[in-house]
């Protein structure tokens, strides 16, 4: 376990946090001020529990059943039976650390002093963490509205020692069985507890932070290719030149033109076509990859924006406000973090697509300004990187796909009381697949660019000093230069994990100094 520790307060939660705890593992703790929040909330819901008026959340049924007010007797039973009905999740298994951020980014809205839930259910879900504790939560469950309930629900349901969870060592055992492991005490909910330990958008909201944490690492691997492929298609790097980006002031755009500026800095292949051209222009996929990449990135600028928004939110229903109401709201709806996540998918998709256009240019000897068909060794013995394409085209395909929106669709539930539904989780999980999909999209482009990097080097054309670390190091982790045809799959493998790990990123900037 890291020994790093993150402290939760009253005031939200940052997406290093988030990451630290997902990914890695980190500590939990409360904060002094958040005990004291918790502790102040619980006495006014303490308050209006003991009154006869009903109250929403505290003395009701909840969704279209708040119409019937429970009695005291019943509350425990109440709060313990939402859980329990509501853990109703089907299908493959979510995974490790979208469950983690899950329960943290739950943990931090409980913290905010904004929900009621005593002091020790807090105490519980940080222990339930630190233990690496993971309740088993599945793909199918939430409509993104009132929460993302049935995931929070499989949460809700370990921390009372019910259901399935996995242990530290990877086993799922019953969950009342790994709290006593680890000295853990079953909690009791009370009144307002289940509920508020259930409506949230934190599943969603976790998804939205990994997915850009890998997204900034695949558009800076994108730059990268950008440039290697540019190269190797003897391209000119003046269409980068700042001057030109200024006049049209996007700044993603202005990021990964100066991006790819610095990746061709010193290479010996670029411009080649301005001394015999019919060619005045490179193709789009290779001119117009700053305006691509580019706005993909302030994309994922306006997303981080909101999920900013969203982690120093407090996302229940009702709230326990500072003057002493609890009031019903809306802010459980997940729409603000939906469209981001379906907006991202549709970027990742065409990222994807211009990456597939200039390999298949790499790939096609009449377009790649000299290379051999398919990058071959010995065309028509060899059939190269023919395949390696297919694979990359049909991973496109798939994005295309995903890049349909989820938050455009809502099924009513509740019997007509959530009628108008985010679908946020949905958008969340196959912009997962979309991310996991890029990156293999993105390592096909680098394996072709840097094996026809090479062919021109072999032909005395001398790539820059960036594209020589890139191809370096990719040699280094064991992916094989030009030759004759060779199993490729596994080839392929190591390049996707070369990308997915930061590590092209890395290998470039001790060249380039740190990038955008």
């Amino acid at each position: 376990m890291d020994m790093h520790t993150v402290v939760v307060g009253t005031s939200g939660t940052t997406a290093q946090d988030v990451i630290a705890v997902a990914r890695g593992n980190a500590r939990v703790e409360l904060s002094e001020a958040a005990v004291e929040a918790l502790a102040a909330a619980r006495e006014i819901v303490d308050a209006l529990a003991a009154k006869p008026e009903p109250v929403y959340g505290v003395s009701t049924g909840f969704g279209a059943l708040a119409s019937r007010h429970i009695g005291h007797e019943l509350r425990a039973q109440l709060q313990r039976n939402i859980v329990r009905s509501h853990a109703a999740g089907m299908g493959p298994r979510v995974e490790r650390e979208v469950v983690r951020a899950l329960m943290f980014l739950r943990l931090k809205t409980v913290a905010s002093g904004h929900t009621g839930v005593r002091p020790e259910v807090a105490r519980t879900m940080a222990d339930v963490l630190n233990a690496g504790i993971t309740p088993v939560v599945h793909e199918y469950g939430s409509l993104g509205c009132s929460g993302d309930l049935a995931p929070l629900s499989h949460c809700a349901l370990t921390l009372m020692g019910e259901g399935e969870a996995e242990g530290p060592d990877g086993t799922v055992r019953p969950a009342g069985e790994l709290l006593a492991a680890h000295g853990i005490t079953p909690v009791v909910l009370r009144e307002k507890e289940g509920l508020a330990l259930l409506n949230g958008t934190d599943g969603m909201l976790g998804m939205l932070v990994m997915a850009l944490d890998d997204l900034k690492n695949l558009y800076t691997s994108a730059d990268i290719t950008a440039a290697l492929s540019l190269e190797a298609l003897l391209g000119t790097d003046k269409v980068l030149a700042p001057e030109l980006h200024a006049i049209r002031p996007h700044p993603g755009q202005g990021a990964s033109a100066d991006n790819m500026l610095r990746v061709l800095a010193g290479s010996g292949l670029t411009g080649h076509h301005q001394d015999d051209a019919p060619r005045v222009q490179d193709a789009y996929s290779v001119r117009c990859a700053p305006q691509v990449n580019g706005a993909g990135r302030d994309t994922l600028d306006h997303a981080r924006t909101v999920a900013g928004r969203e982690l120093a939110s407090a996302v229940d229903n009702p709230v326990v406000l500072p003057d002493g109401r609890v009031e019903s709201n809306g802010n459980f709806h997940g729409a603000p973090v939906a469209y981001v996540l379906d907006f991202l998918a549709i970027v990742a998709a065409d990222l994807g697509s211009i990456c597939e256009r200039r390999t298949d240019r790499l790939l096609d000897k009449n377009r790649s300004h000299g290379l051999p068909p398919f990058l071959a060794d010995d065309a028509g013995v060899d059939s190269g990187l023919m395949i390696a394409q297919y694979t990359q085209a049909a991973l496109v395909s798939e994005l295309k796909r995903l890049a349909v929106p989820a938050s455009a669709d809502s099924i009513p539930s509740s019997a007509m009381q959530e009628d108008h539904v985010s679908m946020g989780w949905s958008a969340a999980r196959k912009l997962r697949t979309a991310v996991d999909n890029l990156t293999r999209i993105i390592a096909v482009e680098l394996y072709a660019a840097t094996r026809a990097v090479e062919l021109r080097a072999a032909e005395g054309l001398v790539p820059g000093p960036a594209s020589r670390a890139a191809v370096e190091a990719l040699r280094a982790a064991g992916v094989q230069g030009p030759g004759p045809d060779r199993f490729l799959a596994p080839d392929l493998a190591v390049a996707d994990e070369f990308v997915r790990a930061g590590k092209l990123v890395a290998a470039v900037e001790p060249v380039t100094g740190p990038l955008a």
